[in-house]
């Protein structure tokens, strides 16, 4: 085999791994009602070495990274800068945890659809990467058990 030709897929194997450092599996949208104006967004992500969740992007609502904790007996939501993407670990975005909120929704979302949304991730060196998913959305009453 020709050693430029070699050099030429291994270089091609090196691009397509450095590309796939976060891996997106079970992502999904609740559905909302006709007058809602915010519903969740889960998945599950898992990142070959640390990086962070900084942003999330859609044309269909202003997306923010939410976590819900207990304060004393009240379950409270809140807006955080990124979430930690420790290097070989899942990581779950799911109803009661960290989530991705979709506020100010400009349509209803309903079961069946797909909506497009970009995952930015940030890792050490500071470097960015940008991750298009299609979200199937889900009946109102799905429950990610699984998940």
């Amino acid at each position: 085999m020709n050693k430029q030709f070699f050099a030429l897929l291994l270089s091609m194997a090196v691009s397509s791994c450095a590309l796939a450092q976060v891996s997106v599996s079970q992502p999904w949208i609740r559905a909302s009602v006709p007058a809602a104006k915010a519903t969740g967004a889960f998945m599950l992500l898992k990142s070959s070495r640390d990086a962070r969740l900084v942003e999330v992007r859609t044309a269909v609502a202003d997306a923010e990274i939410h976590e819900m904790l207990m304060d004393g007996q009240m379950m409270r939501m809140h807006q955080i800068a990124g979430l930690d993407l420790p290097a070989g670990q899942e990581v779950k975005l799911a109803s009661g945890g960290y989530h991705i909120m979709l506020m100010n929704l400009k349509r209803q979302m309903k079961e069946g659809e797909t909506v497009p949304m970009t995952l930015v991730i940030q890792y050490k060196d500071k470097k960015t990467e940008s991750i298009a998913v299609d979200v199937p959305i889900k009946a109102l009453t799905h429950s990610a058990a699984g998940h």
